[in-house]
């Protein structure tokens, strides 16, 4: 019976990836990637060579079976995302629940993920806090920034650069005016950035600075008080 074998990738600084992802990667008859590409620029970084095979949100369900059934026929099979722990807002939770129903035996090591950094950095309690992943892109976008608004734990979302504007702006539409939040940005990379404030003054940054939008975004809300 084979093993399945989560890998978190470095979110920025390739120096995050673990001595234990590197040997399990090297030990691997089997490496599953988000981005081929985006994975083998890392193995290349860390001077591994293997054959990895694609598995993301686009493919995912087509080769579930397929993927499952690779996994008992090898020893060990190994799935990174492109940047991150497996799973979290990635390609990962249909893989898992499929292999614990064929009663395969499956690990996710510690390692880089985005939310935990930006969680800690954002100086609201970490005791008790939410996490939601990305926003719905349309339907169902306002419900959710409602529950959000109602929210007495720390919340924490992801965000494109590309939308971070619009959400900041449907923020300022239903949050009362003195609602802090703090928007971290390139977490771990040469131009790590936090920017803490209420959410009008968070926007008005933003606005001002639009030319400077760039890389993931992370959101940490404080909550209701």
């Amino acid at each position: 019976m084979g093993k399945l074998i989560l890998i978190p990738t470095p979110i920025g600084n390739l120096e995050d990836i673990t001595l234990r992802a590197i040997r399990c990667i090297k030990e691997a008859d089997v490496v599953l990637a988000e981005d081929t590409r985006v994975t083998l620029k890392l193995l290349n970084h860390l001077q591994i060579s293997k054959k990895v095979y694609p598995y993301h949100a686009h493919n995912e369900h087509k080769l579930l079976d397929t993927i499952v059934q690779k996994i008992e026929e090898n020893s060990l099979t190994v799935l990174l995302s492109d940047a991150g722990t497996p799973a979290i807002s990635d390609p990962g939770f249909l893989l898992v629940r499929a292999c614990v129903d064929k009663h395969i035996s499956v690990s996710c090591l510690p390692g880089p993920t985005a939310f935990v950094p930006a969680l800690v950095m954002s100086a609201f309690p970490c005791d008790r806090f939410c996490f939601e992943g990305f926003l719905p892109h349309k339907k169902g976008r306002q419900t959710k920034v409602k529950e959000i608004e109602n929210e007495e734990r720390t919340c924490v979302l992801y965000e494109s650069p590309h939308r971070i504007i619009k959400t900041l702006k449907l923020f300022q539409e239903f949050f009362d005016e003195q609602r802090k939040i703090c928007v971290l940005r390139e977490i771990s990379k040469i131009y790590e950035q936090s920017i803490r404030g209420t959410v009008i003054e968070v926007l008005d940054y933003f606005s001002a600075n639009e030319d400077k939008i760039k890389g993931e975004m992370v959101i940490v809300i404080e909550g209701k008080k």
